[in-house]
């Protein structure tokens, strides 16, 4: 079965760090493209990070030198090490990965607050 689990979340302090994960099953993990999305209450869901199949990466311009994503393709695993966090970075955040097809992770709680 298709499937993707994020964990890693939880309250964090403004300034503070945490690190996602997203370990897939079920699927041909390193030829899929896998990004982080995020949707915080009342707005919709924005892209925050992506990996391609070769490596490269992209970003959202507010998260920027603060975010890294990587890939462990023999632990089929995707990460999010989020740096200096924000109130505004508080969201759910979403694993995707595509290649043929679209699958989605159930979602993490990121709640960034004194």
């Amino acid at each position: 079965q298709e499937q993707l689990v994020e964990s890693g979340g939880g309250l964090v302090r403004p300034g503070g760090s945490l690190r996602l994960s997203c370990a897939a099953s079920g699927i041909d993990f390193p030829m899929n493209v896998l990004t982080w999305y995020r949707q915080a209450p009342g707005k919709q869901r924005e892209l925050v990070a992506a990996i391609a199949r070769e490596g490269s990466t992209n970003y959202a311009d507010s998260v920027k030198g603060r975010f890294t994503i990587s890939r462990d393709n023999a632990k089929n695993t995707v990460y999010l090490q989020m740096n200096n966090l924000k109130p505004e970075d508080t969201a759910v955040y979403y694993c995707n990965a595509l290649n043929r097809r679209s699958l989605w992770g159930q979602g993490t709680q990121v709640t960034v607050s004194s």
